[in-house]
């Protein structure tokens, strides 16, 4: 049974940072990359960062470019998603998410993926 386990969610200030941990279990194969999203009360889930498989590309949503980074990844058990200067904007439920995506447009789709956890509540307070 493949499982998705996030934490490290909480409230925070502006300007203050977070990391997110995302355990993983259950996967067969090393061949999935792993991703984070995002979504907001009434708004859509949004990409925010992606890690390949090996390790060797990630990609990242322009709103979050230069302040999160993601690292770790299936083979390690863990994904981190380490967050610093956090904004407002930044509120949201994070899940972590299990696809075989290498190519940035098949990260950015929710479809590609096959697993997800249950999400991490990060609120940003100004």
């Amino acid at each position: 049974q493949v499982q998705l386990i996030e934490s490290g969610g909480g409230l925070v200030q502006a300007g203050e940072s977070l990391r997110l941990s995302c355990a993983v279990s259950g996967l067969t194969s090393s061949s999935y990359s792993m991703g984070w999203f995002r979504q907001a009360p009434g708004k859509e889930r949004e990409f925010v960062a992606g890690l390949t498989y090996s390790g060797r590309t990630t990609w990242y949503a322009d709103s979050v470019k230069g302040r999160f980074t993601i690292s770790g990844g299936n083979v390690k058990n863990t994904v981190f998603l380490q967050m610093t200067s956090l904004k407002p904007e930044d509120t949201a439920v994070y899940y972590c998410a299990a696809g075989p995506c290498l190519r940035y447009e098949c990260f950015l789709s929710n479809r590609r993926y096959d697993y997800w956890g249950q999400g991490t509540q990060v609120t940003v307070s100004s």
